[in-house]
Formats: structure tokens, sequence, C-alpha cells
């Protein structure tokens, strides 16, 4: 296994440029806050940004946690590990990544500073200590399960590779749970009014009478009871009224949701009865 390291101070912009360090050296995969990952896809591990607190979270990150590198070991046994980039704050700390998993040891140690200007790598800081947002070198879409209540956001980065090809890599950026001062929590109530918000645009429903949520480390499943109005496609209805509710829980939240079940109660017939 070809073992590469690259070290940056907390902050500096590391994972921002995790993908484009890796294509750049011929890597296929990269390790990055206990997250083993292969291309734009999460493939092992549990993010140490998900930890309550941030001795947790760097205990996670060296995989020094019963069960971390029986895991990695695991998917080593299915998959050939045939090259790797480690990201850490240090090289004590990718040395002990290295340690802890049995690696080989490190051929090569790319730093922060070979990559980013002294100016890039302060405003990399900046947004770090004033709004605490870290990068994950994956998609959102990737991140949605495990990170469910984080602030995510996507973030797409074009970049020329040395042979002058440019190539695109996307990544996450969120809030780990330690940066937060008290518990995130969401009120059912919230819930309740994305449904009755996105019921009162919808023309073919005449209320929403019922909200129920169950909520689960990765996300909530959402039922809603409704009464539509007569003359209207009700599957059609239903599904505009499912999607936007889905829409804008997850936009504005940052919930994954597994799932909205809706369902019509009744028909509302009073335009009927006019005529």
């Amino acid at each position: 296994m070809k073992v590469y390291a690259f070290v940056g101070t907390s902050g500096s912009g590391k994972s921002h440029r995790a993908q484009m360090v890796a294509k750049e050296y011929g890597l296929n995969y990269i390790i990055d806050d206990a997250l083993l990952i292969k291309g734009n896809k999460v493939v092992a591990g549990v993010s140490a940004k998900k930890a309550e607190t941030k001795i947790a979270s760097v205990k996670q990150a060296l995989f020094s946690r019963p069960g971390q590198k029986e895991e990695i070991d695991r998917y080593r046994q299915r998959e050939e590990i045939d090259s790797i980039l480690i990201l850490g704050t240090s090289d004590n700390m990718v040395n002990q990544i290295v340690n802890n998993l049995g690696f080989p040891p490190i051929e090569k140690t790319i730093y922060i500073e070979d990559v980013a200007t002294p100016e890039e790598i302060q405003t990399a800081k900046n947004v770090r200590q004033v709004e605490g947002k870290h990068v994950i070198p994956v998609p959102t879409f990737e991140l949605k399960k495990d990170f469910s209540g984080y602030l995510l956001d996507s973030l797409q980065i074009f970049k020329k590779s040395k042979d002058n090809k440019m190539f695109i890599s996307e990544k996450s950026i969120i809030r780990p749970t330690y940066t937060y001062i008290g518990d995130y929590n969401i009120s059912i109530n919230v819930f309740r009014q994305f449904a009755q918000y996105n019921s009162d645009k919808i023309e073919g429903v005449y209320k929403t009478t019922k909200v129920e949520a169950n909520s689960y480390n990765e996300g909530v499943i959402i039922k809603v009871e409704v009464i539509l109005n007569y003359g209207f496609d009700i599957r059609q209805t239903m599904k505009e009224l499912k999607d936007a509710i889905k829409y804008d829980i997850e936009k504005y939240t940052s919930m994954n949701v597994f799932d909205i079940i809706v369902t019509a109660k009744s028909i509302n017939t009073d335009s009927l009865n006019k005529k």
C-alpha cells in the first residue's frame, strides 16, 4: 500500500483540498476525520465530527476507539486499498493513525503550505473560527443519513490537474455537534408548520388535519393526514404535497427525511355543492 500524508493545522483547508491532492498523486483512498473515502463515497467509518466533545472527536480521528480498526480491516479484506492519503493536523497525528490501523510507513508528506497560499490558509481559518464550519470531502447526499439535523451545505470546486485537465470535486460543509452551545433540537411544531404552509399553497389540498413525526438518529419519518378538494388528481396532489414538505424540511432544518406518508382522509365537496 502506498501511504501519503497531508498535514496542516486545524481549519487550514486540508479537507477542502484533499481530493485535489489525492488526484495529483494518484491516490485512490482518503482518510479524513475517521472516514475512509473512495472517490466521492464514504466506504467505512463514522465521522469524528459527529462526536459530542472535542476530546471524543480527537480520539475518534486517531482510530483509537474500540471497533474502528476492525471496521477498516473488514473493508480491506473485501477490497484492496492500494494507495491512500491520510489527513492530520501534525506529523505525529498521521503517524498515530498509521500505527493504530497497522498501515505501512508514510512514504511522503504533503503540507498545506505546499498547495495553498498564506492568504488562502488564513481565510480558511477565519471561516472555521468565526462560523464553526467544517468541510468533509464527499458530496452532501453521501452524508445526509449520518448527519441528519446538522447544518449541511454543498460546495463544488473546479480545479485543474497537473496535466491541465479540468475536474470537479463536490464537498459538504457541516457544523459539528461540539461547536454548538447547548443542544440542537427541532420541535414537532416545525414539521406541522411546514406541512400546513405547503398545504395552503397547493390548490388541491383543502387542509391538513394531523401531522406526526418520528425522529431517529438517521432522520425523520413524517405522517400527514389531509382533506383534499374535489376535482383534482388525487395522486398528483398528494405527491406534490409530499415533495414540497420534504424539500422545505431538508432545506431549512438539515434533517434527513426518510419518508413522508400522506394520507387523504376525505374529500371536500363544497365547490361541488355550490354548483
